[in-house]
């Protein structure tokens, strides 16, 4: 999931500029999941405007509108609307927004009506997002018990740990739990603390060189 806050009021209506006819569109998965792009969302963004003296035209939740066939749907249904609109404002992720630029017909300004935050997980409870992936492009998710360090290190140590936690606990953040101790006591519990004996090369940052496409077969 991609987790994503809402945008200043202010700094979208800066973004809009003189712009009058505004399209809504948000996102039926991670955006309503983190309530910044769900229909909630979408009718509260459309009162701020109209307050601000600007004209809702429509909106519209793809189930994903990083999907380029999803957007080509938004389109198709709501065809005058959006003929009739200065831009677009979307409630999504930097990929939606994006995605939603590059498939529609018309040459029409795109706003981020979001800032995009980070790839995370939805606990259990439906409430916490916790960032779990960085996507590295070189996962070793099988030698560190399935947590990686990476991303929940806050130093990023592929050999750790380095030393300085205290009662379990990362000496950068003393509110955080030390990886290199969580994936420890992790492969202990499984007896395979001998994954801790095979050293890691540095990095491939090669793998992380943007931007990356990918055909699927």
């Amino acid at each position: 999931m991609i987790v994503t806050e809402k945008k200043p009021l202010d700094e979208i209506l800066t973004n809009l500029g003189s712009e009058k006819k505004v399209f809504l569109i948000g996102c039926g998965e991670c955006s309503t999941t983190c309530k910044t792009g769900g229909e909630k969302e979408l009718l509260e963004m459309k009162e701020k405007l109209i307050a601000a003296g600007k004209e809702v035209t429509g909106y519209a939740i793809p189930k994903a509108p990083c999907i380029g066939s999803q957007v080509v749907i938004v389109q198709a249904k709501n065809r005058k609307e959006l003929e009739t609109s200065d831009s677009i404002l979307a409630l999504s992720c930097g990929l939606g927004v994006q995605s939603i630029k590059e498939n529609l017909r018309q040459k029409k300004d795109v706003h981020a009506g979001c800032n995009t935050l980070f790839i995370s997980t939805l606990d259990k409870s439906g409430n916490i997002l916790s960032e779990k992936c960085s996507a590295c492009g070189d996962c070793i998710l099988d030698l560190t018990a399935g947590i990686c360090p990476i991303t929940r290190c806050a130093k990023g140590l592929l050999n750790g740990p380095c030393g300085g936690a205290n009662k379990g606990k990362c000496e950068v953040d003393k509110d955080k739990d030390c990886a290199w101790i969580l994936i420890y006591n992790e492969l202990k519990e499984r007896n395979k603390l001998d994954n801790l004996k095979k050293i890691q090369k540095p990095k491939d940052y090669s793998k992380q060189i943007k931007p990356k496409i990918k055909a699927l077969a």
